[in-house]
């Protein structure tokens, strides 16, 4: 192996919805991570590899920093800030139409605990002024002694290139630490049930998506399909259904979208079977928050 490899792992942090999943799906090309413009969208601490001849960078991307209204969101705001520690870098991710608030304030704090270089990584330019972004740059300047600010498009990838070289420039000396295939610690199960828990999030309004869970009891392959049957959990007898629709509606749109980006990632035909359970204030019952994976 080349002694100058160098490997590393980078922490996405910031507030939900800046668009931390819709980056770490632009940085390494594939989809690794659900995005929707609802908040709190990502749970789980989401590892995605990026591997080149001559690096390997390990992303995790984490829940936005938020005030939990339940045990789950305590959970998720642990996971963000257990992330920070013992990385390589971090990606402070901010939002360039929003102004700075006391929870980036609180976020800058954590962040220089980590004694690594922090990069700034300004998202959503496309959506300001031009000559809006100096005094942004400015104003979040003073919030941290940035190793870099890289404004971007994740939507769009504007900027990500720079972005990655900035990043490679913070990563030291060190081992292949995954397969150079390898694009993520997360199951085609896994992926496939947040998949269909993205869709959900896009076509469902206010607080009911927030109180989905999506289990994956079955994925049986052959070699020309997968077969795939899921339960969809939420918290309230009225929430399910909204969930199914007027004549199933809802549920059989969320199917057929599923099903196309799980087909796109399989390369397979697939065959999708959705159930919809009520399981009664689950995100604030432990005992049911691990066994919907959260742990």
């Amino acid at each position: 192996m080349n002694k100058q490899f160098k490997s590393g792992f980078v922490s996405i942090v910031g507030k939900p919805n800046v668009g931390k999943s819709t980056l770490l799906n632009a940085m390494v090309g594939e989809k690794v991570a659900i995005i929707s413009d609802k908040p709190q969208t990502t749970r789980n601490t989401i590892l995605a590899i990026l591997t080149d001849d001559e690096y390997q960078i390990i992303f995790t991307d984490t829940p936005g920093i938020h005030k939990p209204k339940n045990k789950l969101g305590e959970y998720m705001v642990k996971v963000a800030n257990e992330s920070i520690s013992e990385v390589d870098a971090v990606l402070f991710v901010v939002d360039a139409t929003h102004k700075i608030d006391d929870a980036e304030r609180e976020l800058a704090k954590k962040i220089s605990a980590a004694k690594c270089p922090v990069i700034l990584v300004i998202n959503k330019i496309d959506l300001i002024k031009k000559e809006d972004l100096l005094p942004l740059i400015a104003n979040y300047s003073n919030l941290h002694d940035f190793s870099a600010i890289v404004p971007i498009c994740a939507k769009s990838s504007d900027g990500v290139d720079q972005l990655l070289n900035e990043i490679k420039a913070c990563m030291p000396e060190g081992p292949k630490y995954y397969d150079d295939d390898m694009i993520t610690d997360q199951t085609q199960r896994q992926i496939a049930g947040e998949i269909v828990r993205e869709k959900l999030m896009w076509l469902l309004d206010k607080e009911v998506p927030h109180g989905i869970a999506i289990e994956v009891h079955t994925m049986k392959d052959n070699e020309k399909s997968v077969h795939i049957s899921a339960n969809i959990y939420c918290e309230k007898e009225s929430h399910k259904g909204i969930i199914i629709g007027k004549n199933g509606e809802v549920l059989k749109k969320v199917g057929s979208m599923a099903r196309a980006d799980i087909e796109k990632m399989l390369d397979k035909k697939v065959f999708l079977e959705l159930w919809v359970k009520v399981k009664d204030d689950w995100r604030n019952k432990n005992s049911i928050i691990r066994e919907m994976g959260y742990k």
